[in-house]
């Protein structure tokens, strides 16, 4: 009889063990979860500042026509790869093609900040200023939200790598996480110097 209590208690206190270790790591995975979400609010922000900053580069850069409908085919694409990384953050292939198109999206709205600098009156309208302005505003909320983002990716990828919580990650299937990397060249990092 009191052999049966024991092993009654460590069959329950087994289960309890493993709830807490499988609700730990469901929290976790909400957590960068959410943090994804951040960054994509973020990015829906920036893709909607861009039609603005390339309208009013327009009427003044026409002979540039190329590069702003590179820009626009650059947020498209980032778009479309946001879109699908927002229906899974965990998705290590939609993580890679986010950051490849989001690579590709800076390095066209920095080649057309370097064309302004051609365009003395484009640099000195106030649209384009403001709109600078909140895309610089914006970039560093995307900066800030990422880091969130991958501080949640490498929290949770931690708890699901340790032992014995690795057991019950692999039982129910909590896969990895990717982080969301700059795919950036070091010549892309360099921030465009524009002077409006």
């Amino acid at each position: 009889m009191v052999s049966t209590l024991v092993l009654l208690g460590i069959i329950v206190l087994v289960i309890v063990v493993i709830v807490g270790l499988y609700n730990n790591l469901v929290t976790l995975r909400n957590r960068f979860k959410n943090a994804f979400s951040q960054i994509d609010v973020q990015l829906k922000r920036r893709y909607d500042l861009i039609p603005n900053l390339v309208e009013t580069a327009k009427g003044y850069m026409k002979h540039e026509r190329e590069a702003l409908e590179a820009v626009i085919r650059a947020r498209n694409s980032a778009m479309n790869a946001s879109d699908k990384a927002a229906q899974d953050p965990g998705d290590p292939s939609a993580m890679q093609a986010l950051s490849g198109a989001e690579g590709a999206l800076t390095g066209a709205l920095g080649h057309i900040f370097a064309l302004a600098e051609s365009y003395p009156d484009l640099k000195a309208n106030q649209n384009m200023l403001a709109l600078q302005e909140e895309l610089t505003s914006t970039e560093n909320r995307i900066a800030f939200a990422r880091q969130a983002f991958n501080d949640a990716v490498t929290r949770y990828n931690i708890a699901r790598e340790k032992f014995p919580n690795s057991i019950v990650a692999g039982i129910f299937n909590f896969g990895p996480a990717e982080l969301l990397e700059s795919t950036e060249t070091a010549e892309q990092r360099t921030a465009p110097q524009v002077a409006f």
